[in-house]
């Protein structure tokens, strides 16, 4: 069927109404982010408004990203209601062809976008959140920090120096600290020494340290250019302790959990991203099942209200569990492939049932 000429009429209207789908929420999702953006960042030293722009520009595939199960369940309820409403259902199933034969070029382009998703929209929204949060760091500049640092402290234990090390932001793949500061302490765990700085790079063997200010207890206050504080940290270790797993791409994760393995850093953040991601195949087939399962039945005016809102309701409490136990999967309460497969597959199974207790009796 998915390759006969009605199966390809199917599959181009699927393809036509997403694009159209893709381009409304572009456009809307971009308005309200950039509202977002110049509300919450206008009083940076650094904002402009064509920088404010180009930051949302960057940000739009992260959040198109997660919008796309929505996409995929309204596209699906648009389309099969519109032929049912052109009796081109009607006479479809007149011509003996099943439901299982005539969804199938709606499931296929399903599939299809999932994989879109996960080749091509997801490493385009890790390199763009990486973008983000250079922009942000940047406009930050000199500004003093509001609130409490969001990041985890660190320590380093190097030639005989116990070093604390915060951040009010960390960029760079977790090797760039932005508005650092580095508290020493001495054998007996008093404070000697704390640096304040503007940026702090990790470099081959030390900390670059940018724009700092030194206070020693008793002393009075000194200001640097550039400062270095050796250290025994990797690249690489920072790269896989600190990296938020929503900025590394697809192709580039299953290296990164083999790396934090050997680093013995939890990778239980990376394998529910890499099962999540590669579930998104499947999760969008389910959301298509569940447009079918309220839009297939014929209305010769309009389709039942309640039913179409069932069908909402059940494709955003779909999204709601799988983001949740992706979330408990990330925390280590759940395994990572359970917390990502099993609503998938729950999901997948319930649209099928009530697609055949519908079609099949």
């Amino acid at each position: 069927m998915i390759f006969g000429t009605l199966g390809r009429y199917f599959f181009k209207r699927y393809l036509i109404t997403t694009g159209w789908f893709f381009l409304g929420v572009i456009g809307i999702v971009y308005l309200v982010d950039f509202s977002e953006t110049a509300a919450r960042m206008s009083g940076l030293p650094g904002y402009t408004i064509p920088g404010a722009l180009l930051l949302t520009a960057v940000r739009l595939p992260l959040i198109l990203q997660q919008t796309v199960p929505f996409i995929a369940l309204f596209v699906g309820m648009t389309v099969l209601i519109g032929l049912n409403r052109r009796y081109e259902l009607v006479v479809t199933r007149a011509a003996g062809i099943s439901v299982w034969q005539f969804i199938s070029p709606f499931i296929a382009g399903a599939f299809f976008l999932g994989i879109g998703v996960m080749a091509v929209l997801n490493p385009l929204a890790a390199w763009g959140q990486k973008k983000a949060e250079f922009f942000e760091a940047d406009w930050r500049g000199g500004s003093s920090s509001r609130g409490t640092p969001q990041l985890p402290w660190i320590r380093q234990i190097s030639d005989g120096n116990d070093i604390i090390i915060g951040a009010d932001k960390i960029v760079d793949n977790g090797t760039l600290f932005v508005k650092a500061v580095f508290i020493h302490f001495d054998s007996d765990g008093r404070i000697i020494l704390r640096q304040d700085a503007s940026t702090a790079k990790l470099e081959d063997g030390y900390w670059l340290l940018k724009d700092v200010i030194e206070r020693r207890p008793g002393e009075v206050a000194h200001r640097a250019p550039e400062v270095r504080v050796s250290t025994d940290l990797k690249q690489d270790f920072l790269k896989q302790r600190l990296t938020n797993p929503e900025t590394i791409a697809f192709f580039e994760l299953s290296h990164r959990i083999a790396v934090a393995k050997s680093f013995g850093v939890p990778t239980k953040a990376l394998e529910t991203q890499f099962n999540f991601l590669l579930s998104q195949p499947l999760l969008l087939i389910a959301m298509t099942l569940i447009a079918a399962t309220v839009t297939l039945k014929f209305s010769r005016f309009n389709q039942s209200r309640s039913v179409i809102l069932g069908g909402i309701v059940s494709g955003f409490v779909l999204y709601v569990v799988t983001v949740l136990v992706k979330a408990f999967g990330s925390s280590g309460v759940v395994p990572p492939f359970v917390a990502t497969w099993i609503p998938v597959i729950v999901a997948l199974a319930l649209g099928a049932t009530i697609l055949l207790h519908q079609e099949d009796g």
